[in-house]
């Protein structure tokens, strides 16, 4: 089970960092996919004129320690 959640999560990850540098940030899917993969960084998005000229991230992807 923990494979498939890892498999899960870095396939998320994946698509997250496809969004980013197609400069797919401003839709809803980007909200789901980033509570899916649980990122907690910092997503940065330039706009002029109505268009993304540029959009990047911040590394903060931590996964949560199982409790014990």
């Amino acid at each position: 089970m923990y494979e498939v959640t890892q498999a899960t999560e870095e396939a998320g990850f994946a698509e997250f960092r496809r969004k980013i540098r197609a400069a797919e940030v401003l839709s809803a899917a980007i909200l789901r996919l980033l509570s899916d993969i649980r990122f907690n960084g910092k997503v940065s998005v330039i706009v002029q004129n109505g268009k993304v000229l540029k959009s990047g991230y911040e590394e903060g992807y931590f996964r949560q320690q199982a409790a014990t």
